[in-house]
């Protein structure tokens, strides 16, 4: 108890002392709030030319291209097309890492601006719009600031600050590796060592100009599985004849929802099982031989991670069995829990109130969205926020969520997410450097 006061009393007045004693923090909001017209042309551009995972070729391009032209040392091509920039300050201190998340998403636009995207490609054998329907643009842009921002002040930082812009944060294309797992693996935590890391998120349903965390399990983890169900095609006339997996697969889908319902002891953790997509049969008057569906699992708790695994294959394999079919069950086990390390928040916390204001930051519940920024928690601590994006007038219910077509955010909020960046890395490394 006494341990967890003491981290509360560090994490809210150190911050702001260091405010006062620190002229860089004054430096860093200058020059955010003289960028801000360049970081939303560069959010702007990204916007207009999406590219999906493992296909950011032209954004890592433009990425490249401005660390270099700051004087970084610069590594491309790292999960295929992920960029690393390496800014060594002028003082000695612990290395810290900052990421950003680059690719679109297989969503066509409907929202009406000057910078609306028509880009179309092809997704998993697929013609489909492309679409930064996540606001991963916004953290490119946000990035690059931050960058440009800590590059004007390179002498007096005390250690290194590592910037990563990683590919695929939406999942890697059939057949293929990506994202944050395939960057660990390549070793971007390592040559410098990374001490730490922190991300944002954009959020439009969070109001412009606020930050909301959550210390310890912020986000899901994430699987996706399919189930195949087998029956005996037939005439649909004649359903006797056979064993009709529609049937089947609609009694699989029903119970499946008894898992998070009755199985689960949900004041413990929340928990999710979600079909998203069942096909089967061609033709009015055929029963299929088979039905495919798909879906997700989000949890927060690894032993119920294990149960529901266990309840999927069980109801779907003994409802099969009972109506003469087959069901096949493959879950694949995408993205951990994103946790934020519980000591690095606390202490860090109080730098995003100073930058936004107290009263513009708050605690929020789990999310059951996923996030392989995941995995660099795995290996250092790490510390995951979310900036608001809500369109101005707009209550909740009324702006558009991630991942739609009309997906829409206030771009006043992104010199926010450049302070705040910044500061947290200048923080954490002044703090370092005093402890070591």
């Amino acid at each position: 108890m006494k341990k967890h006061f003491l981290l509360f009393v560090l994490a809210t007045f150190t911050p702001a002392w260091l405010a006062a004693q620190n002229p860089l923090w004054t430096r860093i909001d200058k020059k955010s709030k003289e960028l801000e017209p360049t970081i939303i042309t560069w959010r702007r551009h990204f916007h207009t030319n999406p590219e999906l995972g493992n296909r950011e070729f032209k954004t890592a391009e433009k990425v490249a291209a401005h660390l270099k032209k700051l004087g970084f040392e610069v590594k491309t091509g790292i999960a295929h097309t992920g960029v690393v920039g390496i800014l060594k300050g002028g003082k000695p201190g612990p290395v810290v890492a900052l990421r950003a998340d680059m690719d679109g998403l297989p969503v066509t636009e409907r929202v009406e601006v000057p910078f609306k995207s028509t880009v179309v490609a092809d997704y998993n054998g697929q013609k489909t719009g492309v679409m930064h329907a996540c606001g991963h643009d916004t953290h490119v842009a946000i990035l690059m600031g931050v960058a440009e921002v800590l590059a004007g002040m390179k002498g007096d930082i005390k250690g290194t600050v590592k910037f990563i812009f990683q590919p695929a944060e939406e999942g890697a294309p059939e057949g293929e590796e990506g994202g944050a797992k395939l960057m660990v693996k390549e070793g971007v935590l390592e040559n410098p060592k990374v001490d730490a890391i922190f991300g944002l998120h954009i959020d439009s349903q969070i109001e412009a100009n606020k930050i909301s965390y959550r210390p310890g399990a912020t986000m899901a983890a994430v699987d996706f599985f399919s189930i195949e169900v087998k029956g005996k095609q037939t005439h649909g006339a004649y359903p006797w004849s056979g064993v009709d997996p529609i049937v089947t697969s609609s009694q699989i889908v029903t119970a499946l929802q008894t898992i998070v319902s009755r199985n689960l002891n949900l004041t413990k953790a929340p928990a999710v099982v979600t079909i998203g997509a069942i096909h089967g049969g061609i033709r009015q008057n055929i029963i299929p031989e088979e039905v495919k569906m798909i879906g997700t699992i989000r949890t927060f708790d690894e032993e119920m991670h294990s149960l529901v695994h266990k309840r999927v294959t069980d109801i779907s394999s003994l409802i099969a069995e009972s109506a003469g079919a087959k069901a096949h069950v493959k879950i694949d086990v995408l993205y951990p829990v994103t946790f934020n390390n519980e000591a690095l928040t606390a202490r860090m916390i109080g730098t995003l109130e100073n930058v936004a204001g107290k009263e513009n930051v708050s605690l929020i519940p789990a999310k059951t969205g996923a996030e392989d920024f995941s995995y660099f928690q795995q290996k250092v601590p790490g510390f995951f926020f979310f900036l608001g994006g809500m369109p101005k007038g707009k209550a909740i219910s009324e702006a558009a969520p991630h991942h739609t077509p009309d997906f829409y955010l206030d771009e006043t909020g992104l010199v926010l997410g450049v302070r705040a960046l910044s500061r947290l890395a200048v923080d954490y490394l002044e703090k370092e450097s005093v402890k070591k």
